[in-house]
């Protein structure tokens, strides 16, 4: 098949490694959710051979997925596990890692939700959890870029959005993750992350 192929995970990732190298050094289980067409696992994941890196999204997504990793034959890179954040098929293993990209804003309010509290159960004592995206503070939009981009995200899906920073963080205090590090991002996004408490 024809590899998925989304510009803007080739404008981002390096912005990204850079984050990670800070946040992921010294951690070897990590699961990606929501790894769309496998560009982000492909190009971050080399960078990290002591870790092992899940990729994980809806079904459909999973062709892509396999096509990027058949290409790059990568040992640490494992194939998708069929992950939708509010069924039960969260994975039973643990990991010191979770990393999600441009996830939160396409996901409606109860997935986000969702999405904090399996995260919250999968994440050993100390881990992290990265989550990349445009985010809003105190209600407001960042940038003018930002409000269109909101504004687009609505009229496709009125559950959809840019999600407020105060928002999401208390959803990660509710399941037991501390705000570590908010990255300033290019392009108005945002990296931002929680270490799960002991």
């Amino acid at each position: 098949m024809v590899k998925p192929f989304v510009e803007s995970c080739e404008r981002n990732r390096a912005p990204i490694l850079e984050v990670l190298r800070v946040e992921l050094a010294g951690r070897s289980r990590l699961l990606e959710i929501g790894s769309g067409t496998g560009q982000h696992a492909v190009f971050l994941a080399p960078e990290f051979p002591g870790l092992v890196w899940q990729t994980s999204d809806l079904v459909e997504a999973h062709a892509g997925i396999r096509a990027w990793l058949a290409e790059a034959g990568l040992a640490n890179v494992l194939p998708p596990l069929a992950l939708d954040v509010c069924k039960g098929d969260w994975p039973s293993e643990r990991y010191d890692a979770v990393f999600s990209a441009n996830t939160a804003h396409w996901m409606s309010w109860p997935e986000v939700e969702c999405l904090f509290s399996g995260v919250g159960r999968v994440l050993e004592a100390d881990g992290v959890f990265c989550l990349y995206g445009p985010f809003n503070y105190r209600g407001g939009y960042t940038s003018e870029s930002n409000a269109r981009f909101d504004r687009w995200l609505r009229e496709r899906d009125p559950s959809s959005g840019i999600r407020d920073f105060g928002a999401v963080d208390e959803l990660a205090r509710r399941d037991g993750m501390m705000l570590k590090r908010d990255y300033q991002m290019p392009a108005n996004n945002r990296t931002l992350v929680w270490s799960r408490c002991g």
